[in-house]
């Protein structure tokens, strides 16, 4: 351990040694079980006698904070650290404190793992099933290489193989024609569309997205100084004509809408590309799950119907493969992709050289077509006994809206759930609620996903929350 002593200016070394490392087993900054530096390295690095260094541990180690061992070394004793923390100060008055803006954003969750014994999270893949035997394969290969590169600063554009196979794999699964020099990667849609807003817009641009839709693009354009508007969803997606004059940029899930479900319709994704080029604004297209469709056609992306540049096309890894692989991607109008690559190495200079490596890989030995086509089979056995659990269970109190892709189903309802799912959390079953999604309008119901939770749970968990409802929450 490379233990840092500060001795400048200070008298009674051998107090301040043991002071020092004292605070550091306290406060849990050495943990049980830490080797201490030798005493002679010790003396050395902070130019004192060895018997200087020799006394403080000595000391430590009669109080019970430290245990030498003959011949391994000394040791933080187990048990010693750390105390209970302090409760943090509240801020003073002359405090630095952030831009109001910030106030409105929830705190991030301290971790995104199993939290409830029935998971019907939305925008959650079933990481149990992640091609884990292909991935360690490939992920050795890279390394058995020694690819010195690999370990160093990368293209901020994105690994040129990840591009090509991004760009072969959207033009055969989405209809979506790019070149890879038109693709920059990114670690998810949230730098996306972070990217997207710094390159075309400025504080105080209008900005519209689906309301109900997606919090975290909205609130992340808020931080940015963006005048944000939420604009109604039908039955048919976005209602355009509700998109208030001056808007630069729209942010839309037309394939699967967050969190309806509902597809934009063919006539709709031509208003919304005709208002585009009338207004000069920007599209952004997140496609974020659409590989997993279950019934029916596929839609065309409105990049597809894009032809006049109007479309940021956007997509992840997050759903497909894994939350924490954190690769993303976009496809952009070749005016726009140096302004979003020069953007992208301000932001981070690049995404993790070997994970995309990696990626590359898989998608060229075909792994990531056989897990899509695997998934799909799962996902849509999970989503059609939802379905009918639902029909079962709540047929009286709740509307599945209908969906033919993606993780999640909408069930609208007459009254605010909200309460409904936060009972429910307690009661072990995990979901959200409509209304945590919306702006301004009233949107009742409950979101199921059903990535996270195995087919044999749904039924159980359906029967479980229908108990909360029974209890009292009605």
């Amino acid at each position: 351990m490379d233990l840092h002593i500060d001795l400048t200016g200070r008298r009674g070394h051998r107090d301040e040694i043991y002071r020092q490392i004292r605070e550091a087993v306290l406060d849990g900054r050495i943990r049980d079980g830490d080797a201490l530096p030798p005493t002679r390295e010790l003396a050395q690095r902070l130019t004192v006698s060895r018997t200087t260094v020799s006394a403080a541990y000595e000391r430590l180690a009669a109080e019970g904070f430290l245990n030498a061992r003959p011949g391994a070394g000394t040791f933080v004793r187990s048990g010693a650290a750390p105390w209970p923390a302090e409760p943090a100060a509240e801020p003073s008055e002359d405090a630095v404190r952030p831009r109001p803006e910030w106030t409105a954003v929830p705190a991030p969750p301290r971790s995104f793992g199993p939290v409830a014994e029935y998971d019907f999270r939305s925008g959650v893949p079933d990481v149990r099933l992640f091609p884990f035997d292909t991935w360690r394969r490939l992920m050795t290969q890279r390394l058995r290489a020694s690819q010195a590169d690999l370990l160093m600063y990368g293209a901020p554009q994105g690994d040129p193989r990840l591009r090509e196979g991004l760009a072969r794999h959207l033009g055969v699964s989405r209809n979506v024609r790019v070149r890879p020099e038109d693709i920059v990667v990114t670690t998810g849609v949230q730098q996306t569309v972070d990217l997207v807003a710094r390159v075309l817009l400025r504080a105080g641009d209008l900005v519209a997205v689906e309301d109900p839709g997606y919090p975290p693009p909205r609130l992340l354009l808020s931080t940015l100084g963006m005048r944000v508007a939420g604009v109604p969803v039908d039955d048919e997606g976005i209602v355009v004509e509700a998109i208030p004059a001056g808007t630069r940029v729209v942010y839309v899930t037309p394939s699967h809408q967050c969190p309806l479900g509902v597809a934009m319709s063919l006539a709709r994704r031509q208003e919304l590309l005709d208002w585009a080029e009338r207004t000069g604004a920007v599209i952004i297209e997140d496609d974020y799950d659409s590989e997993f469709r279950y019934t029916g056609r596929p839609l065309e992306p409105l990049h597809s119907l894009d032809s006049r540049g109007r479309v940021v096309y956007v997509g992840s890894m997050s759903k497909v493969l894994s939350p924490a692989l954190r690769v993303g991607f976009l496809a952009a109008p070749p005016s726009l992709v140096g302004a979003l690559a020069k953007a992208k190495y301000l932001a981070d200079w690049h995404t993790p050289a070997l994970e995309q490596a990696v990626l590359a890989d898989f998608i060229d030995e075909g792994g990531f077509a056989r897990h899509i086509r695997r998934m799909r089979k799962i996902y849509r056995e999970r989503h059609d006994l939802l379905v009918d659990g639902l029909r079962s269970e709540f047929g009286d109190v709740l509307d599945p809206v209908p969906a033919a892709a993606g993780l999640h189903l909408g069930a609208s309802a007459d009254r605010d759930l909200r309460l409904v799912a936060r009972t429910a959390r307690d009661a072990g079953v995990r979901l959200l609620s409509l209304g945590d999604f919306s702006m301004t309008r009233t949107c009742h119901g409950l979101l199921f996903g059903y990535g996270a939770i195995a087919a044999e749970a749904i039924e159980p968990g359906l029967a479980r929350l229908r108990r909360v409802f029974d209890e009292g929450v009605r």
